[in-house]
């Protein structure tokens, strides 16, 4: 498996995914609604600043596994905070995709001079995702309640993580 810089032709690949996930309802709270479009925009190009970045985890046969895109998590006073998100196709779950695509999000972090990585909306009831995060350094520094609704459980916590950069 290898972390690559995403490209434009990439977004076929990473569009089934993006929809699968978001269209679910269980971890994130994007749109639902979105057209392919606005999700393209929004995650290939996750902000204006010249440091954020969209990468893609492919197999040896140039599969796209997963995607991050990464950014800094505030303009001005809070750009020295990073944020990213992650998708990961459900076919590849569970392979060390989501890990690897973290791990090189880290490493982005500190060669671009943050100070500490923020994971905004972390849905509480999302066990694999927390539980990954956390093995890799994260701590959950709050949880606001019932600010997720779960199509299942209901209204839900988003746990605000952070990790901080040597």
């Amino acid at each position: 498996m290898q972390i690559r810089n995403a490209t434009a032709d990439d977004w076929p690949a990473i569009w089934p995914f993006f929809h699968d996930i978001v269209t679910a309802r269980e971890t994130y709270t994007y749109d639902p609604e979105l057209t392919e479009e606005q999700a393209r925009a929004m995650w290939m190009t996750p902000s204006s600043s010249p440091l954020a970045r969209t990468t893609v985890a492919v197999d040896a046969d140039g599969t796209v596994l997963g995607s991050a895109n990464m950014y800094p998590n505030r303009p001005g006073p809070g750009a020295h905070v990073a944020s990213a998100s992650f998708m990961v196709d459900g076919k590849a779950r569970g392979k060390g995709v989501g890990r690897l695509l973290c791990e090189d999000m880290i490493a982005w972090a500190g060669r671009s001079g943050f100070r500490s990585i923020q994971f905004n909306a972390v849905v509480e009831t999302n066990e694999p995702a927390v539980h990954l995060w956390q093995s890799l350094g994260f701590r959950i520094a709050g949880t606001v309640p019932e600010t997720f609704d779960h199509p299942t459980l209901g209204y839900v916590g988003l746990h605000v993580m952070y990790r901080p950069l040597p």
